[in-house]
């Protein structure tokens, strides 16, 4: 028996195209995310010294209005405690070492 089969049809773009963000959503957005990175970043280098010698390597996720940081090898599972005691709050994570950045370039 030669059936045919059944043609199917490309979709290629967004998940979600009503979904579009406006050139000022995105640059609000940018701005809101450098404001948090402004706050956290001066915890961050106050406490760095002495993490750097226990802690190398992990993860600091950071509340900053707080000013507690939570620490853990792992990225997802430092953000999920951080999570835990503040459910509504924005963090910031940084990787604990010459330069606090998270995954790679």
């Amino acid at each position: 028996m030669t059936g045919t089969k059944p043609t199917r049809t490309v979709r290629r773009g967004r998940i979600f195209p009503e979904i579009q963000w406006t050139p000022e959503q995105k640059a609000q957005r940018q701005a809101e995310r450098e404001a948090l990175y402004q706050q956290a970043l001066p915890i961050f280098n106050k406490v760095k010294p002495e993490l750097m010698q226990s802690h190398y390597n992990w993860y600091i996720t950071i509340e900053p209005n707080s000013g507690e940081y939570f620490l853990d090898r792992d990225e997802i599972q430092g953000a999920l405690k951080a999570h835990e005691k503040y459910p509504n709050c924005k963090f910031h994570t940084f990787r604990i070492n010459e330069t606090p950045v998270c995954g790679t370039i």
